[in-house]
């Protein structure tokens, strides 16, 4: 990774927590995101406040009552992928591999890190290739089947991402796709330290999705969670009386995750360890974000007085927003510890969101400042949260807790810590 190293710990660290053979580092971080390509224009954007979110250009949205989304507007294929993958892939996987590939350069792992049977990769998706499937659903209705790309068999599939990254970089060990909508990024996260801590010396891990095409877009308006708003700062607005809904945007993160023992050997740095992960699913009537965040904790051997920041799901809607708000104060007290939803500038990313909270969590980390949540001016009076409007700096900041939910009752948690100085 190419960052300076770190400061120095709080006078008061967090305890190491119960010790295991294998910590799992992330030492590379690729980024793919609607207000930055690559992880330091990502950065600089959400320090600015620069927001992503703009009228839908890439297909024509004039026709529908949501016309806001948070799109990638500079990736130009043919710099990022090889021609000859092209005709055989998604958007949603063209951006996964540039993802991938500036994930393994940051870390400088190459052939002699991915070499053997065991280094692989694990990521999300919601909708796996939603467009390539739209073009040959299309193509069939108004064609007939010998129109349909060959490609159709595979390229719209959910593991087509982590297939073409094991493919390019040679990575034949686990390798899998994880499809828990939001919450997707931390599951594949979490499923990949475990590959770590069971010997495997590498992984690729995160999520990217995809879905700003009409089929996509209409599965998102029938499920009644945008928000209506024309204007792109009033689009999401998490924790905010006035919330309306969410945006959704394209994208995500992809990390590399290693064996510290190994990584040290070979002279990499890294930005953090992920500490701890955990999943619940929401019971009739009973949410269990709380639990998947104290099991997350408890896994860390840290208790909610050690965290330092909190990365919310920051669903937008107000009973959600509402449930979120109560977990967090039984953890942590109203206005216990700073909460921050960055993803209000890229929109709610599918399976890339949680991905990209984590490396952005990773970022905040290493620069001791925690990127802030636009559009919410005011905070709603029964979520008396701590809401992050203005980067904030935190000098002793070491402990970041991460959450996502999605649909359908999946709750997340990660626990990442800084890395240690010297």
């Amino acid at each position: 990774m190419s960052h300076p190293a770190p400061p120095a710990r709080s006078p008061h660290p967090a305890p190491d927590g119960p010790p295991h053979t294998h910590q799992a580092l992330v030492t590379g971080i690729g980024i793919t995101a609607p207000n930055g390509l690559g992880a330091p224009a990502y950065w600089d954007a959400l320090l600015s406040g620069r927001s992503g979110l703009g009228p839908i250009t890439r297909f024509d949205a004039s026709g529908y009552p949501v016309r806001i989304a948070g799109e990638i507007t500079d990736f130009a294929d043919e710099e990022h992928i090889p021609s000859r993958l092209l005709p055989s892939t998604d958007r949603s996987t063209r951006l996964a591999l540039a993802a991938a590939q500036e994930a393994l350069d940051d870390a400088g792992a190459g052939p002699q890190e991915t070499a053997g049977n065991r280094a692989g990769v694990m990521t999300a998706s919601l909708a796996g290739g939603a467009e390539f499937g739209q073009r040959g659903l299309a193509a069939l209705w108004s064609k007939g089947a010998t129109h349909v790309s060959a490609y159709q068999s595979f390229a719209s599939f959910h593991a087509a991402a982590p297939a073409q990254i094991s493919i390019r970089h040679r990575l034949r060990g686990h390798g899998s796709a994880i499809i828990t909508e939001q919450a997707g990024g931390i599951d594949a996260l979490a499923r990949a330290r475990r590959r770590i801590r069971d010997g495997a010396p590498l992984m690729v891990t995160g999520g990217v999705d995809s879905t700003l095409c009409p089929w996509g877009w209409a599965a998102h308006l029938a499920d009644g969670r945008l928000s209506p708003s024309g204007e792109p700062h009033h689009a999401y607005r998490p924790f905010a009386a006035t919330a309306d809904g969410h945006t959704v945007g394209e994208g995500g993160a992809l990390l590399v995750l290693e064996d510290a023992r190994s990584a040290a050997r070979r002279g990499a740095t890294g930005y953090g360890t992920v500490a701890g992960c955990a999943s619940t699913f929401d019971g009739p009537h009973r949410p269990r974000l709380r639990e998947a965040a104290e099991l997350a904790l408890a896994q860390a051997g840290l208790t909610p007085a050690h965290v330092d920041v909190v990365f919310a799901d920051g669903a937008g809607r107000r009973s959600a927003d509402r449930t979120e708000s109560t977990a967090l104060c039984a953890l942590f007290g109203p206005y216990g510890v700073p909460v921050t939803v960055p993803k209000t500038m890229t929109g709610r990313l599918g399976a890339g969101g949680a991905a990209l909270d984590v490396a952005t969590a990773l970022l905040a980390l290493n620069a001791k400042t925690v990127p802030p949540t636009t559009g919410t001016t005011r905070v709603a009076d029964d979520c008396p949260l701590d809401l992050v409007t203005a980067p904030r700096r935190l000098p002793h900041l070491q402990v970041a807790l991460v959450l996502a939910r999605g649909r359908g009752g999946f709750n997340a948690a990660t626990v990442l810590r800084a890395p240690h100085p010297g």
